[in-house]
Order: C-alpha cells, then structure tokens, then sequence
C-alpha cells in the first residue's frame, strides 16, 4: 500500500510538471504573437528571442493571468524553477520586476530533454494521434455503472500502438504504456490498477489541448505541494542520478560520502521501472548502478565560505584552471555542493575527474564555455547532466 502511495504521489507530481510545460510553451506562443518575446540590446550585446520581466510582469496583469504583480512573478518564478524560462546570463536564479532580460529555454534550445521530458513527449503525440483519428479508441465508456469519457480499454490502446507502428511487440507496447502511467499521463480510471493488456478501463491525465491559465499553476502547487516536494526532493532518492552510490563503503575513508554524484546516465531521472523495460519500450537504457548505496550528507570541505565577489576580487587567493572531464560509462566522477558559487565537495580518486585535475575546493565559474558563478548547485548539476559526456570546466583554485 506504501508503495502504491508513493508511485502515485510520484506520479502525480510528474503530471504537476508536465501541465507547468504545457502551461509554459502555450504562454512562449502568445508572447511572440504579442512581440513581447524579440531581439534586444543591452550594453552594446545583442540578446535573440528574449523578453523584459518588467514588461511581462504588466503584460500578465493587464491580461487577467495574474491579478497582481506580485503573483505574476511568482507565477513566472514557478516556470523559472522548473526550467522553463532563465536569465539571459543565467547570473540570476530569482525572476525580478525590473529591466532585466529573461529568456524561454526552448528559444535558446538549452530546455533539458532528459528522458521524462521525453516521455512526456510521446504521451502528447500518442494524445494527438488519438484524438485526430476517425475512429478514435477514445470514447465514452462505462465500468462498473461509471461514464468515463475519452476512456480506452488497455487491450485497445496495445492494439492501436501495433497498428500504426508505434511498438514492435504487445510486451514492448505494454512496457510503453506502463511508464506513460508511471510518468502520470495514463492511468486507470478509478485510479486501482497499474496498466494490463486486459479489458481494464484506462484515461489520459492530461488534455494536452486545453488552454491554461497560468493561475492555476500555482493553484496545484498550493494543493499538491506534498507532492510537489516529493519531486524536487528527487535528487535525494536512491535510483536518482544524483545520489551518490558506493559498492563498499569503508571506514575511514570519506572521499565519496556525498551529495550530488553526477551520474553519466543518458535519460536524466530513473524511475521505479528497470532499465530493461525501458529499453524495450523504445527509450534510452539507463546505466546499470550498484545495488548497495550510501547517502551521506557531511559538512562542507571548505576552510571558510566565498562570496563571488571574493573570488572575483582583484588579487584574490586563487589560480584559475580550464579543465576538460571526459566521462566513462558510470559517471564524471565529482560531488558539486553551494549555493553560489558552487564548490568541489569530493572527487572521486580514480575517475575520470580526478585525470583531469578535478580537486576539492575548487570553485565552479563555466561549465562548456557558460558562466555558472551566480548559479546553485542544483542547476549546475542539471546543466552537466543534459549536456555532453565530454565536460570542459573552468575552476577557481585556492593558493596553498
């Protein structure tokens, strides 16, 4: 029963993500009819495809998204921490209400497409090919005395998938639907069942159609935040990424009883469901981690905190060094911890990191030519994690 309160809860948490995307791009879309989204100067640089907060701020209100200026900037804050919008400089993590320049990630194609992105595509495109066909599986059916409408019996949907070549086998079709499910874009329709080739009565989550008003965003945020939590909170979970794993952790040694472990993992987030069934779902395999694991959350290696100022100050203790991390099949090989700047928490003796001259206390200032100073370490992680395998980093290291 825990179990299924958790994936559902995980679940629903994936969907709340997924509307604030939906919300997002209907929101990028009106902009540029608006012309509010367009090419700007400011301190003789040209900025492509941006839009001033100030300015949007007047436009949400005087459209009746928001009805104060305080709400819409926590409503363009909420598209800023799910990674729909950033500062064009990416110096600012907090939207403001003045003349600064802020930017749609799908304007300057650095949006993350980790893989639950990638599902959540698909969920669209399977909705849309549903809907527009002549004789859509998507009708108004009844279980147990109950009307569901746009309802499908999973059998159908396996069916549809093998039809138009969207899965080589039923077992490639089921494992489909099962991560649609997981990902909260399909679910039973009484919410008791996980999916089954079988006459069980299933629902899209989500009307991928219908125009959203942005209020409602922070709405489910309010209602869910349980919920919402569970998702941010992510990095902490053992089949995540970011979470550190150790086969044998031994006494002593304390070199990578970490954080955030950055995993070269080609998806993005794990799920509860094995790398085996996603692959065979005609997704990207996930690395295969080590079952015993450790999670550890030590006080920080450095000697005293920085600000960036410090560091950037004029004779400041510190050497700066370019270094480039060409990860292995596991992982970089680093533990990346702050909230600005971001700091080498630990590295690991024999990875790829450590070859390159990783070392603790180094401070992040560029990760592949973008400026990461004013940056936490959240968003480092997710810049290092949605980029190549081959990492070039530009630290500050402290004078010995």
């Amino acid at each position: 029963m825990e179990r299924a309160s958790s994936f559902t809860r995980k679940a629903m948490a994936r969907q709340h993500k997924g509307e604030v995307m939906i919300a997002g791009e209907q929101l990028r879309l009106r902009l540029h009819d608006g012309k509010l989204i367009k090419e700007r100067r400011y301190h003789l640089r040209t900025y492509p495809n941006c839009f001033v907060a100030q300015e949007l701020i007047d436009w949400l209100v005087s459209h009746k998204e928001a009805p104060d200026r305080a709400t819409a900037v926590c409503l363009m804050q909420h598209l800023m921490d799910h990674d729909i919008i950033h500062h064009v400089c990416d110096k600012r993590s907090v939207l403001k209400d003045a003349k600064l320049l802020y930017r749609f990630r799908k304007d300057d194609g650095t949006f993350p497409f980790n893989t639950e992105v990638k599902i959540f595509m698909r969920g669209q495109q399977l909705f849309e090919h549903l809907i527009g066909d002549k004789d859509s599986i998507l009708q108004l059916r009844v279980e147990h005395g109950v009307t569901y409408q746009r309802s499908f019996p999973g059998c159908q949907l396996i069916n549809w998938l093998l039809q138009n070549k969207e899965a080589e086998s039923r077992r490639q079709a089921l494992d489909m639907c099962r991560i649609l499910q997981e990902h909260g874009i399909i679910q039973h329709v009484a919410k008791k069942y996980d999916f089954f080739d079988s006459g069980l009565l299933y629902q899209f989550c989500i009307n991928f159609r219908r125009k959203r008003h942005l209020s409602e965003l922070l709405r489910e945020s309010e209602e869910d935040s349980e919920d919402v939590v569970i998702l941010t909170q992510e990095d902490n979970h053992l089949e995540s990424p970011f979470v550190l794993h150790k086969s044998h952790p031994q006494e002593g040694s304390s070199a990578f009883q970490s954080g955030t472990y950055l995993e070269q993992v080609t998806s993005g987030r794990q799920g509860s469901l094995n790398s085996s069934q996603l692959h065979s779902a005609g997704f990207p395999p996930f690395v295969q981690l080590n079952s015993t694991s450790v999670i550890c959350n030590p006080k920080s290696v450095l000697r005293r905190s920085y600000t960036c100022e410090e560091l950037l100050a004029p004779g400041a203790p510190f050497m700066k060094k370019v270094l480039t991390v060409i990860g292995d099949d596991l992982a970089w090989g680093f533990v990346v911890r702050g909230m600005a700047p971001c700091y080498m928490q630990a590295v690991d003796p024999g990875s790829p990191a450590a070859a390159a001259g990783v070392k603790v206390r180094q401070f992040l200032c560029q990760v592949n030519g973008q400026c990461v100073l004013y940056l936490d370490y959240r968003t480092v992680s997710r810049m290092v994690m949605t980029g190549p395998r081959t990492v070039v980093l530009e630290v500050m290291e402290p004078l010995e």
